[in-house]
């Protein structure tokens, strides 16, 4: 009965929290937890405790050792929440491994799935920025009205510092750093810039007579080593931290480049068309002087031909019988004169013409790429910014209007092909796209609040286009729906990847 009591108190339904800020942080921030440990003696709750935790797989969450030490030592009386940073309740967690050494534990909870947060495996530079994700309990102490208010969900407080260095106590790796952090905070996350989990938040040093107060977090590397142990996949990613505007600014740069690498091109193209129409001409020019050399010449031989035709008949010798072989003489040397005549007068005349076929062959265009068929993408790194994920190769077959792998429908948006994808249980948003004439394949990810995604979710719902469809007017629909969940999503993407496509073997 006490049990049920205590479920019911950790389920009461609290008001939502407000929207994050859409950033990196932020949206790590939204797999980061408050675990709250009860504790009850003979039907009455005699301890209370909480600290900050942060969701390694959907359904489960690391936190301190010390966090749920009461758990472990006394699993029959103890019962620990997890406390979401978003959305309505709360829930109830099992403690299925505890390292005490290492100050980890990992627990287990029903409910709603919760967006893992990328273990980031370094290096870290000596003084980069740092965050802590948690629930201090100096806040906590300053804002709570009631006990009820350490079970509503509530966006992490962050605190930003730099890493200090790494330091082993009791023979753990641990990260010293100088972001602030207080009692409560014990098993969130410290975070680099880009929101990836460089270690768990496990104490402090005492600040006494004005000394400077530090951090500590167990390493990276205990984590992995923990995670393992408990044969506990996680994601990673070994890839340096980019911030946004970084890469939006060496995207511009790119695009610059490869306007200016175009603009190039064409300059190219137009002077080797301007070249082959020059040798074009003078070798037109050149084959029409030998013409008229030839038509010249013809004219000279049929003149003296003629002329000689004509002495010949003069100086035959009189007489009945040579008179028919005079006349045929005159005759024949006053036809070929007069064609010598006509073969001079039709010599040709003019600027002479250019042959298409020369230039187009000097100037012809590389050939198009390939529209259709199956495609094999690899990630291009210079183009991407990969901060959570770890893409692989992508098949993909393109087909005509649109069709991707036989099954989904893509919209026309000018050169490019795009479809917006708003999964069931994933907190994110991906808006995929292909590009036929430069064979680029590209997934856009919105990670997304929980209010974002009901949203998003909602319009999906709209959507009844499940197939390829050859219709102007089914795919004009498609688009139409799509623009409206777009219109839902940020200006920028958290994460955007972007394939290089060939021919599959």
């Amino acid at each position: 009965m006490m049990l049920m009591r205590l479920m019911m108190f950790l389920a009461v339904v609290m008001s939502l929290a407000a929207p994050a800020r859409a950033d990196d942080i932020s949206a790590a921030g939204r797999g980061v937890v408050r675990v709250v440990t009860i504790a009850s003696a003979e039907g009455e709750i005699v301890g209370f405790g909480h600290g900050s935790g942060f969701a390694i797989a959907p359904n489960r969450i690391v936190t301190n050792a010390h966090v749920v030490e009461l758990a472990a030592r006394y699993p029959a009386n103890v019962v620990i929440g997890i406390v979401p940073s978003e959305g309505a309740k709360s829930y109830r967690g099992k403690l299925i491994a505890y390292d005490a050494q290492r100050d980890l534990a990992l627990i287990e909870f029903g409910g709603a799935p919760l967006p893992p947060l990328t273990v980031y495996p370094g290096p870290v530079s000596d003084g980069a920025p740092v965050v802590a994700l948690g629930y201090p309990g100096n806040v906590d102490l300053a804002t709570a009205q009631s006990s009820a208010d350490y079970i509503r969900p509530l966006s992490p407080v962050r605190s930003q510092g730099g890493y200090a260095g790494r330091r082993a106590i009791s023979g753990v790796d641990v990260l010293l750093h100088t972001a602030s952090i207080a009692r409560g905070n014990s098993g969130g996350p410290l975070l680099d810039e880009c929101g990836r989990v460089v270690g768990v938040n496990s104490a402090i040093t005492r600040a006494e007579e004005g000394d400077s107060s530090f951090g500590f977090a167990v390493a990276d590397t205990e984590l992995a080593a923990f995670l393992r142990a408990a044969k506990q996949p996680y994601a990673t990613t070994g890839v340096g931290c980019v911030s946004v505007e970084q890469r939006l600014k060496q995207d511009e740069q790119d695009a610059a480049r490869r306007a200016e690498d175009d603009a190039r091109a064409a300059r190219d193209a137009e002077a080797r068309t301007a070249a082959a129409r020059e040798a074009a001409a003078d070798q037109a020019q050149a084959d029409l002087a030998v013409v008229r050399e030839n038509f010249i010449g013809a004219a000279t031989l049929m003149l003296v031909l003629g002329s000689l035709g004509i002495s010949a008949a003069g100086l035959a010798a009189p007489g009945a019988q040579r008179r028919g072989q005079r006349r045929a003489l005159m005759a024949l040397g006053a036809v070929l004169m007069l064609g010598g005549i006509g073969v001079f007068f039709a010599r040709p005349q003019g600027a002479p013409a250019l042959r298409p076929a020369s230039l187009a062959q000097a100037a012809a265009p590389l050939p198009a790429p390939a529209p259709t068929g199956k495609m094999l993408c690899r990630i291009d790194s210079a183009r991407s910014r990969i901060n959570t994920s770890s893409p692989g190769d992508v098949t993909i077959d393109w087909g005509k209007d649109g069709c991707m792998n036989t099954r989904t429908q893509y919209v026309e948006n000018g050169s490019r092909w795009e479809r917006i994808l708003v999964p069931s249980q994933e907190q994110t948003v991906s808006v995929l796209e292909y590009v036929p004439t430069e064979r680029r394949y590209s997934e856009r990810r919105y990670l997304l609040g929980a209010r974002a995604m009901e949203q998003a979710r909602r319009l999906r719902a709209s959507v009844t286009i499940k197939a390829c469809s050859a219709d102007e007017a089914t795919r004009q629909k498609l688009s139409q729906q799509q623009a409206a969940i777009r219109s839902a999503l940020p200006p920028q993407p958290d994460e955007w990847l972007v394939y290089a496509c060939a021919p599959a073997p």
